[in-house]
């Protein structure tokens, strides 16, 4: 790690009961004084201050540095900035002499905040804690999601999941309070959901140890999907390295209506982009159309964002915005935002390296499939196509929810669809799942009866967690290798995703187009123009879904699922047993030898795609994800070898014989440490396919697997900006002599 320097946020003298009616100030002080609010807000955000969350007042959101940095660059570029810009830039470490050139130089900056979901979390804080510092320099969260398997449904599978991951949650609540991390437990939610709801704010920059942390863009935040390794860098207060992202604008006009979603933007948007056309830039959406869109639909097309491998997409600052926050009980940052507003939206006559125009009223239900998010379908058209591919029609679940598509909304839409269904005695013919966002999303459409339409139409209501999304689906209805088509409302669907099944043909949509098709069974229904037949035999339309964007009573907490840091963390113990199958403490690799490095073998040379998902899987592989040792056997085991075209298949160049990948680095590493020093290991992807490393953030364990097993050399053939990523995250976490070719 480049554990270098602590960086330390000063925080002011103000109180909160000082801080707290700000808003209503401004409000007396326009009545008496009668003047504009921003008037009244010159003088007083010189001394107000608004904390980023409820959950840590003595922290501000630093509109005046945001503006301080953004005028020193606008002076040095002579240009109008872009939103993105104006964010990123926002938070250079050194705005006065850093290099800045698009898609060129490497960014130093300070974010806000950093968010770990609970597997990636486990290798960050065993980093963290080997490097000695009492506390983290940053407001940080870890969030319990990705651990809860979907099996019988959200009690009983919540209970299962704290019972078999024990170990690992009091792991993580131990860490977190030790070193002033806040812990959300097992059923709080998915981590994006969270973080909208408590955390994203306009003009924040925050990183999270999960490639939909982009989700955030949709409250005009610029949230960034990153490695472990930078995590623990930005925890340790160092300044985060980015490469200067370019900026690909999509400009709206028109306005939504009828079936059509705000998921139907990013369907459309990757069928233009594909799965690479976002690498190595920010996607800003502007227009007169942006208006038409709810703020949760806005974190919706954020969130997909991560399939056609963006850095990360945001939205500017409006109305919606706003709404959304006096909703979710931060009335106070929306009317700092309202007066900082110039600098939470792009600038006129801005340039975007590259400029893409959606008509939203013109723009048809989609639906992208199968086996990756970018090939889109009009929901029109995607039958017809079926039948020619020799795709399977009938519909064996269809599943709504996960971090895309869970907000209040997409469950009032989906429940107003099933609502129709069963005014006609009908139920889903296709098996039916929901995943709440959050316990919050799952009490509030508890409440207000959305959770029981949709369970008397046919479905399950399953833990507020990723579950089947990340591949957390133990699926009983068909065997291994069955061919068969599932519909979700899901970001991704490469194969084997959701349900580790390479014959599973999963396409993803909206929740409420989803609702539609479990309804009718089959892919070649289109809601828009067939009819469904009732059970007294006379045949009926859904009409289009309408429903409330946010409740009109306040929402329903749920359950207290928050775990503050304490103020002293002196005597918190934090236990690992050296036993442990789940958790391994981490020991400094060799030092290199300061010999060049010879005859060297090639371990895999990758063909094809090779995403994340193919070099470190996840769904039954996340329980050792904080077990450097166990972790490291699922290496590259999804990875096409160039040579036989097999996954989880290479030859030992000693033996002669072929064996899993894992299986024969592991045979080198015990032949280097017997002195035969003409074996190392090699990851060779060649050619560097456009699909390398796209569509999530490394996991920290991954790159650590590699000197693990005795790995000294990654060769990539071609830039490839995610990759590069990876090979940043591998410099910080490998001491070895590590050469890299791009």
């Amino acid at each position: 790690m480049r554990l270098l320097a602590r960086h330390f946020h000063a925080t002011s003298s103000l109180s909160v009961h000082k801080m707290a009616p700000y808003s209503l100030l401004v409000t007396r002080l326009q009545k008496a004084l009668g003047v504009r609010q921003y008037h009244v807000a010159s003088v007083l955000c010189q001394r107000a201050k608004v904390a980023m969350s409820h959950f840590e007042p003595n922290e501000y959101i630093r509109y005046d540095l945001l503006e301080k940095n953004i005028n020193i660059v606008r002076k040095r570029l002579n240009r109008p900035l872009t939103l993105s810009e104006k964010i990123v830039y926002g938070h250079l470490d050194d705005p006065t002499n850093q290099e800045i050139e698009r898609g060129k130089t490497y960014l130093r900056l300070r974010p806000d905040r950093v968010a770990m979901q609970d597997a990636t979390a486990q290798m960050a804080m065993l980093q963290f804690i080997s490097s000695g510092l009492p506390k983290v320099a940053v407001p940080s969260t870890i969030h319990c999601d990705h651990l809860i398997e979907a099996q019988l449904g959200g009690e009983k599978d919540l209970r299962r999941a704290k019972d078999i991951n024990q170990e690992v949650y009091n792991f993580l609540a131990t860490a977190g309070a030790k070193y002033g991390v806040g812990f959300w437990r097992p059923g709080s939610g998915i981590i994006h959901q969270i973080i909208l709801e408590n955390y994203a704010y306009p003009g924040v920059l925050l990183i999270g140890t999960d490639s939909h942390t982009p989700n955030g863009g949709g409250l005009g935040g610029i949230c960034i999907g990153v490695g472990g390794a930078d995590a623990v860098d930005v925890m340790a207060g160092i300044p985060w390295e980015l490469k200067c992202p370019k900026v690909i604008g999509v400009k709206l006009t028109g306005s939504l209506s009828g079936w059509t979603s705000p998921k139907d933007v990013i369907l459309k948007v990757a069928g233009i982009l594909t799965v690479k056309g976002g690498t190595g830039a920010i996607v800003e959406y502007h227009g007169p159309g942006v208006d038409s869109i709810s703020c949760t639909g806005m974190a919706t097309i954020c969130n997909m964002g991560a399939e056609i491998g963006a850095t990360t997409s945001v939205f500017p600052y409006n109305h919606r915005m706003k709404k959304y926050l006096d909703k979710t009980g931060r009335a106070d940052i929306a009317h700092l935002a309202d007066e900082f507003k110039d600098h939470l939206v792009p600038d006129p006559g801005c340039h975007y390296d590259q400029l893409i125009e959606i008509n939203l009223s013109e723009l048809k239900p989609h639906i992208n499939g199968p086996f990756t998010p970018d090939l889109a379908h009009p929901v029109a058209e995607v039958g017809t196509v079926a039948e020619k591919e020799g795709w399977p029609l009938d519909i064996r679940v269809g599943l709504i929810g996960s971090c895309t598509n869970s907000s209040y909304e997409d469950m009032g839409r989906s429940a107003a669809v099933a609502k129709q269904a069963l005014a006609h005695g009908l139920k889903c013919k296709s098996q039916f799942t929901i995943t709440p966002g959050s316990e919050q999303i799952r009490a509030t459409i508890e409440r207000d009866g959305y959770a029981q339409i949709l369970r008397d139409v046919g479905g399950i209501v399953l833990a507020n967690a990723c579950g089947p999304c990340i591949g957390q689906w133990d699926r009983k209805d068909i065997k291994k290798g069955e061919k068969n088509t599932i519909v979700t409302s899901y970001n991704r669907n490469f194969t084997g995703r959701n349900d580790a099944n390479p014959e599973t043909h999963a396409f993803v949509t909206s929740p409420e187009i989803v609702t539609a098709l479990a309804i009718a069974g089959t892919l070649k229904f289109n809601p828009e123009t067939d009819f469904l037949t009732g059970k007294d035999g006379k045949k009926f339309k859904l009409e289009a879904p309408d429903a409330d964007e946010l409740p009109r009573a306040e929402f329903d907490p749920g359950q207290d699922t928050y775990q503050h840091p304490p103020k002293d963390s002196s005597g918190q113990r934090v236990d690992v047993s050296p036993t442990s199958q789940r958790l391994q403490l981490l020991e400094p690799f060799d030092k290199w030898d300061g010999k060049d490095l010879e005859d060297l073998q090639i371990l895999i040379k990758v063909k094809g795609k090779c995403t994340t998902d193919h070099i470190s899987a996840a769904g039954p592989w996340l329980k050792f994800r904080g077990h450097l040792d166990n972790i490291s056997n699922n290496l590259l085991i999804g990875a096409i070898n160039i040579e036989n075209g097999k996954a989880n298949s290479v030859r030992n160049a000693v033996t002669q014989e072929f064996g899993p990948v894992p299986d024969t680095a592991r045979y080198y590493k015990c032949s280097s440490t017997c002195h035969q020093n003409w074996i190392r290991l090699i990851h060779l992807w060649l050619p560097a396919p456009r699909w390398c490393g796209q569509a999530s953030c490394p996991p920290l364990s991954q790159p650590m697997s590699d000197p693990w097993l005795g790995g000294f050399l990654i060769l990539f053939s071609a830039p490839c900006l995610p990759v590069l990523s990876l090979v940043q995250i591998l410099s910080s976490s490998n001491p070895r002599n590590c050469i890299y070719f791009s």
